[in-house]
C-alpha cells in the first residue's frame, strides 16, 4: 500500500483554543468535496486494512536496517537530519488502537524507513485489555526492553487512536517522560469521544468525556519532559467531537495539527500525517510552534 495523497494539503498547527486551523462546523464539513473523498477513502481503507488484519497479529521485532548510513541516503533524508544526523538512529514505537493491530502502521514503517529512521517498531496489545492504566504500564515495560536492546535512554512514541492514550497515560501517570522523547498521537480521544457512550465495555467506558482516567489526565503534570503533538482531523468518525482530539494540557509541552478531509483509520496511512511524524520526530518541529506545516519531505 501507498501513502494516501492530500486533498487539502498544508495542515494548520496551532495551540490556542481557538485558531484560523479549528474544526469548522461538522455539517459544514461534511459538505465540501475533500470531506466527500476523505469519506470515500476512508471505507476503500477500512476495507483493505481488514484483508491486512491477520498479517498484523504476530509479534513485530525490532530489526535495525544497516543500510541507513550516513551519506548513503537520498538528498530529501540527509537534509531532514542535517542539524542532528543522530536522530534518525533514536528508536520509533508504534502503537495501534482499539481493536486494532500493527497492521495499521504498513505504510507508516516503510515511509519512516525510507525516509531515513533505522529502527522502528511497533508494539501490539492485547485486544482484551480492560484497563487503560494497566496497558500504559505494559507499554512502558516494552520501551523499556527497547531502551535496553538498542542502548538509546529515550525513543519516540507514534499512537494511533487508544494507541496515543496509553502512551500519554504512561509518560503524565506512570514516569514515561524519562524515556520517551517525544509522543505523536493521531486521532487520539484525548478529552474522551461521545460515541464511547455506545459500547459499556470497562475500557471503552474510560473513553468517555469526564472519565476517571481523563479526569487524571487532566490534573497537573509539572516537569514533564515528553513533547506531545497531537494530530486530529475535521472528518475524524470516531473522536466526537472532532475537537476531543486536540491535547490542551498546560503543563505539557503540546502542540495540536489538524488535517482536514482525513478519516480515522487513515490517518496512519496520509502523506501529510506521514511527513508531519518524519519531520516531527527528526526534531525539525518545535513543541509550541504555531505555523503550518510544510510539503511534503521525500
Amino acid at each position: 500500500m501507498h501513502a494516501l495523497s492530500d486533498p487539502e494539503p498544508d495542515p494548520a498547527s496551532h495551540t490556542g483554543a481557538v485558531a484560523p486551523g479549528a474544526p469548522r462546523h461538522p455539517l459544514r464539513s461534511l459538505m465540501t468535496r475533500a470531506a466527500l473523498t476523505g469519506g470515500i477513502t476512508e471505507l476503500a481503507l477500512v476495507g483493505a486494512h481488514v484483508l491486512m488484519y491477520p498479517l498484523g497479529t504476530r509479534a513485530d521485532r525490532l530489526r535495525p536496517d544497516p543500510r541507513c548510513r550516513p551519506g548513503e541516503q537520498p538528498p530529501a533524508v540527509r537534509a531532514l537530519f542535517a542539524a542532528d544526523p543522530l536522530a534518525a538512529r533514536v528508536p520509533v514505537v508504534l502503537v495501534h488502537g482499539l481493536i486494532d493491530n500493527h497492521s495499521v502502521f504498513a505504510v507508516m514503517r516503510r515511509s519512516l524507513r525510507r525516509r531515513g529512521f533505522t529502527s522502528v517498531c511497533s508494539w501490539n496489545y492485547s485486544p482484551l485489555l480492560a484497563d487503560v492504566g494497566r496497558g500504559a504500564a505494559d507499554l512502558g515495560r516494552h520501551l523499556q526492553r527497547i531502551c535496553e536492546q538498542t542502548g538509546y535512554e529515550r525513543v519516540h512514541v507514534v499512537g494511533h487512536s487508544l494507541g496515543g492514550l496509553l502512551a500519554r497515560y504512561h509518560v503524565q501517570r506512570q514516569g514515561g517522560d524519562q524515556h520517551v522523547e517525544s509522543l505523536v498521537t493521531l486521532g487520539t480521544p484525548h478529552q474522551g469521544s461521545v460515541l464511547a457512550h455506545l459500547l459499556p465495555t470497562p475500557l471503552v467506558r474510560q473513553l468517555r468525556p469526564g472519565s476517571v482516567v481523563l479526569r487524571e489526565l487532566a490534573e497537573p503534570a509539572p516537569g514533564v519532559r515528553t513533547s506531545v503533538i497531537a494530530v486530529y482531523s475535521d472528518l475524524d468518525q470516531v473522536v466526537v467531537p472532532t475537537s476531543a482530539g486536540r491535547c490542551d494540557h498546560p503543563d505539557l509541552q503540546a502542540r495540536n495539527v489538524l488535517v482536514r478531509g482525513v478519516g480515522h483509520m487513515s490517518l496512519p496511512f496520509h502523506r501529510t500525517v506521514l511527513d508531519e511524524v518524519a519531520t516531527t520526530l527528526a526534531g525539525r518541529r518545535q513543541p509550541h510552534a504555531d505555523v503550518p506545516a510544510p510539503a511534503a519531505v521525500a
